[in-house]
């Protein structure tokens, strides 16, 4: 599956030099994941607050090519791919507009499916499998 998300860069998202902040491109990805969410009809308010599954990221990782500067409108392609029954991955690919074939960025995040109670391991549940097939 890939799910491409169109972004503009804010003035809020750069350091004082004027390129986009590094953590900031993580913030970014996150918001591409969730727009896939959203396009695959899952409900982010019951998503994000369910009390039985919680699939946070247990690891971050961002490879950057080119500076990306305010006004610079990027498109972020994403592609998740389940790993386990309780894990996946999500790698993005960071371009800076329509045009562009030239990667500015890439990340991949890691998410693990888990009891938020009990802190253990559960089997990610079926609208995650339907977006990761998608």
């Amino acid at each position: 599956m890939y799910f491409t998300y169109s972004r503009t860069v804010r003035f809020a998202d750069t350091d004082a030099a004027g390129v986009v902040y590094f953590a900031q491109v993580l913030s970014i990805c996150h918001e591409a994941y969730e727009a896939s969410l959203q396009n695959a009809l899952i409900d982010l308010k019951t998503f994000f607050k369910n009390e039985s599954v919680a699939i946070p990221i247990v690891h971050a990782e961002v490879d950057f090519f080119r500076p990306l500067y305010v006004g610079d409108l990027l498109l972020i392609k994403l592609s998740p791919e389940q790993i386990s029954e309780n894990e996946y991955e999500i790698t993005y690919q960071i371009v800076k507009d329509s045009s562009s074939t030239e990667q500015l960025a890439t990340a991949k995040t890691k998410h693990v499916c888990i009891n938020p109670n009990t802190r253990s391991r559960i089997k990610l549940p079926d609208a995650i499998i339907q977006w990761l097939r998608c």
